[in-house]
């Protein structure tokens, strides 16, 4: 993909994050659990952070063209859909299997931002 669609995707995933932390205020305040929502909320934060992190992603692909910087970009957001995605899932239904999924999502979001430290790193030398 071009760096363009990834700022849109990047925007979109704002979007999701912005309007998913305002239902989980207001919409869901009186119906989950204050553990479940702190696990909504979590969603959110980390959903939120790593669409910043896409937008950056997107506009160093703009200058940068390196390969491993798209490999990133895929990474992030597959880590956006299986950590966030998996908790937002776990606080409506109260799943607690949902949970299982969660570090793979995780283990995404480490492996892009690494792969963003080792395209840098190649830029330098």
């Amino acid at each position: 993909m071009k760096p363009h669609h990834w700022i849109s995707i990047a925007a979109i995933n704002m979007i999701i994050a912005v309007g998913a932390g305002a239902f989980g205020a207001h919409g869901l305040k009186s119906v989950l659990s204050a553990d479940m929502l702190a696990i909504w909320q979590t969603a959110v934060q980390y959903q939120m952070v790593h669409a910043l992190g896409l937008l950056g992603l997107s506009l160093l692909q703009a200058q940068w063209n390196e390969r491993l910087l798209r490999y990133a970009a895929w990474t992030m957001l597959s880590g956006i859909v299986i950590f966030s995605g998996s908790l937002y899932a776990l606080a409506l239904s109260g799943l607690r299997i949902l949970g299982a999924i969660t570090p793979v999502g995780g283990v995404a979001f480490l492996l892009s931002w690494a792969m963003l430290a080792r395209c840098a790193y190649r830029r330098q030398h």
